[in-house]
């Protein structure tokens, strides 16, 4: 399927594609190249923030092991979401199972807009002692920052919009979509 920006996609009318896939796969195969340069191992944990990076990381890992590097994977579940709008409070449903004490961890995650979840998560983990912990997120919304967090990997800067597809979603449909989208008419879940 060929996904071009700012078209409707043909089989969800309330979907506008943003970042189309092709797009996507070229912004992480630098974003990794940047990263790599700055190993001092050829070796790394990753560490997703589920449910929403689980694409972008599974690329990541990919793109990690063609650099020749060992990537680990590790997953938490964090929330802070009631519905579609952020409550304030954060909680760790579910955390890693892998001691990174003196290890390079990088933690990832599909979005960042409050800073919230992102910021919890990285003190988290700063308090197991890895020996170093950097950040990277695929979309980075800067508008509703509620905290002081600025990740170190960005894949793509994006306007205040509600987005799916590559992972992110709207009430759990439409992560499987290879390219991001706006969703135009959010209360429509049905194409």
């Amino acid at each position: 399927m060929n996904d071009k920006p700012g078209v409707p996609h043909p089989y969800h009318a309330n979907i506008q594609i943003l970042i189309p896939s092709d797009v996507i796969h070229q912004r992480l195969t630098t974003l990794v190249d940047e990263i790599v340069g700055k190993l001092a191992e050829k070796q790394i944990v990753i560490i997703g923030l589920m449910r929403g990076s689980f694409m972008f990381i599974s690329d990541l890992a990919r793109m990690f092991y063609y650099h020749q590097v060992a990537a680990e994977l590790d997953f938490m579940s964090i929330s802070s979401y009631e519905g579609e709008r952020s409550s304030g409070r954060v909680r760790i449903l579910k955390d890693i199972g892998m001691n990174i004490a003196n290890r390079d961890v990088l933690l990832v995650d599909d979005i960042l807009d409050t800073g919230l979840t992102m910021a919890h998560a990285t003190r988290s983990l700063l308090r197991r002692r890895p020996q170093t912990l950097t950040t990277c997120v695929l979309l980075d919304k800067r508008v509703k920052r509620a905290v002081a967090f600025s990740p170190d990997y960005v894949g793509f800067r994006i306007q205040d919009r509600y987005v799916v597809g590559y992972g992110l979603d709207y009430n759990n449909r439409y992560r499987e979509l290879p390219f991001i989208g706006v969703l135009t008419r959010p209360g429509r879940t049905q194409p």
